[in-house]
């Protein structure tokens, strides 16, 4: 079998590579193309596994991002006619399925949150196949044409896949400058290039970061998703605050932390299903699995930055959850 993969943002390197890797040591032919954007390129680079660039992101205006897709879109028809593909899969890109519409390219697309509707009225109608986490309700997805047998949901988190064998990296916190006895707090920026949020920065984050820092026993480190954002945090000229100068393994550096508090997703549901205390300072809608993961008490919403007390976590009473990516694998791309 032939898979297509279109990888359109960092996080999505890290969902769907132990899906791509556990393709190929099937003996299926895995083909991935990528849209650069924050790290993605550079997570790529790290894995080590061949990719084509196509594309470019947008910005954060819809015409902006009209432009760009289209002139994707047409990329991604070329790369992929005459290659003879049997399936494709993504996680949110509104690029991959209609181009594989174009090409009948059987295809899946993966999200998991609902409220991000000029991407899902197009992905949704497009693809043959719309995987979700159970959590999202199914009334929240029939407007974007994913019903009946189209949608497929599964259980829990996606995170908890694809953390399946990821172990932390003990030496990552020391080659970032991380003291060995400090209170780790990790903290993730906003995507304010996603049109859900409209180019908004979190209004949070300078008066989180200086609250952190008040308790000499903590070190932050601060994830930004673009050299703007991480040149804004240094700016701030505050001790204790470290930025990486390039992409690192988020996951390994979540399963180090103390705690995470982050402007995103991803970040907030890998502390989740690692069992680490972490606080959304999202200020978009909330979806339906942070919906579930607060009732749950594995997530907890900002409200003041002095909401965030910074201690040393319990690791015995962490509320792990794993799960096998081969699970997720089976509904994302039937008969691999």
């Amino acid at each position: 079998m032939r898979v297509w993969v279109d990888l359109t943002n960092t996080a999505h390197v890290v969902v769907l590579r132990p899906l791509v890797e556990e393709l190929e040591a099937r003996g299926h032919e895995v083909a991935i193309t990528a849209r650069p954007l924050s790290h993605t390129l550079e997570l790529l680079d790290d894995w080590g596994h061949p990719y084509t660039a196509l594309g470019h992101h947008g910005g954060a205006g819809r015409a902006g991002k009209a432009h760009a897709a289209a002139d994707r879109v047409a990329r991604m028809v070329r790369f992929g006619r005459g290659q003879h593909f049997n399936a494709a899969l993504a996680h949110g890109s509104t690029d991959l399925p209609p181009a594989c519409r174009v090409l009948r390219v059987p295809n899946t697309t993966m999200f998991d949150y609902e409220f991000a509707f000029a991407q899902h009225h197009l992905n949704c109608r497009a693809a043959t196949r719309v995987l979700v986490p159970e959590a999202i309700p199914a009334d929240r997805l029939a407007r974007f044409g994913a019903r009946g047998r189209k949608l497929v949901r599964y259980p829990g988190l996606k995170e908890e896949y694809y953390l399946h064998r990821h172990p932390p990296d003990r030496a990552l916190a020391a080659a970032l400058g991380v003291r060995f006895d400090a209170v780790l707090c990790v903290v993730r920026t906003a995507a304010s290039y996603a049109t859900y949020l409209g180019g908004a920065e979190s209004t949070h984050l300078p008066g989180l970061l200086r609250h952190l820092v008040d308790h000499p026993d903590v070190d932050v480190v601060v994830l930004p998703r673009t050299p703007e954002q991480g040149e804004a945090v240094r700016a701030l000229g505050l001790e204790r605050v470290l930025v990486p100068p390039r992409a690192v393994d988020g996951g390994a550096l979540v399963a180090l932390a103390d705690l995470v508090v982050s402007a995103g997703g991803t970040m907030n549901r890998e502390a989740a299903a690692l069992g680490v205390p972490v606080w959304s300072m999202f200020e978009g809608r909330v979806g339906a699995v942070d919906e579930w993961l607060v009732r749950e008490g594995r997530l907890k919403l900002l409200g003041v930055p002095a909401d965030v007390v910074p201690v040393r976590r319990d690791r015995v009473d962490a509320r792990a959850v794993r799960r096998d990516p081969v699970e997720l694998l089976r509904l994302a791309v039937p008969g691999a």
